[in-house]
């Protein structure tokens, strides 16, 4: 099973970048949808990107459209998520998830679906 591990949160300023990264422990994640979810204070966690095994199809949150790039290097066994342009309701705990296979286009942006997780990286920003 792998194991999810992020790095790279921080404090930032509103209308800086910051880039999260997310190594894949015990198992290579070239076979994992792997994605971004995040959990601002009193709200629930959600979907920010992901992206399949092959890397030929990512898929964003509206909110985060245009600022936000993930990339995944099956071959170093760690994808990125390089953010733009941050605002502060961009600010919380970011989660890295992992999901063994493909997921359909109706189920990739749902938490529940994803088994593997990392104990998330804090993203501050401030105004």
């Amino acid at each position: 099973q792998v194991q999810p591990k992020e790095s790279g949160g921080g404090l930032v300023q509103a209308g800086g970048s910051l880039t999260l990264s997310c190594v894949g422990e015990g198992r290579t994640i070239d076979e994992y949808t792997m994605a971004w979810f995040r959990q601002a204070p009193g709200k629930e966690r959600e979907f920010v990107a992901a992206v399949k095994p092959s890397g030929d199809d990512t898929r964003y949150a509206d909110s985060v459209k245009g600022r936000f790039t993930f990339s995944r290097d099956n071959a170093k066994n760690i994808v990125s998520l390089q953010m733009d342009s941050l605002r502060d309701e961009d600010t919380g705990v970011y989660y890295c998830a992992a999901h063994r296979r493909p997921l359909a286009i109706g189920q990739i942006e749902q938490a529940q679906y994803y088994a593997h997780w990392g104990h998330g990286t804090q993203v501050t920003v401030a105004s």
